[in-house]
């Protein structure tokens, strides 16, 4: 067991014997627990620890950035000319993210567009 495993089961073992945790919203039912079977055990604590406080691995990072980036495009004008500086760094966002071996189609998915299209249309 990984030490910050060992002072979380401390606590609670002492918090248990104080009586503090009865009678809390949801005792008795099951824990909603996240999936970390793909993370290696010795980071799972790590991981945990970085996921409460807001941080995401690498890959999502990128993944989250490339959205961000991307949605700018969508409402940047292509005469602009901070327009061309941020299609530049989307490419590169999107190499990176296929280089880490994830999907980019997520970028170039035009159903919105055409749908707006069409709407404007009518």
């Amino acid at each position: 067991m990984w030490l910050v495993d060992q002072l979380a089961e401390q606590h609670i073992k002492a918090a248990l014997e104080k009586g503090e945790p009865s009678q809390l919203p949801g005792e008795g039912k099951p824990l909603q627990l996240d999936d970390d079977s793909h993370v290696p055990p010795e980071l799972r604590a790590g991981y945990r620890l970085l996921k409460d406080a807001g941080f995401l691995p690498p890959e999502l990072e990128l993944r989250r950035e490339a959205i961000e980036v991307n949605d700018l495009l969508r409402q940047l004008d292509p005469a602009d000319p901070h327009y061309q500086d941020q299609h530049r760094r989307l490419k590169v966002l999107e190499l990176r993210l296929q280089q880490a071996g994830m999907r980019t189609d997520f970028l170039h998915g035009d159903y919105a567009a055409a749908l707006q299209q069409r709407f404007n249309q009518e």
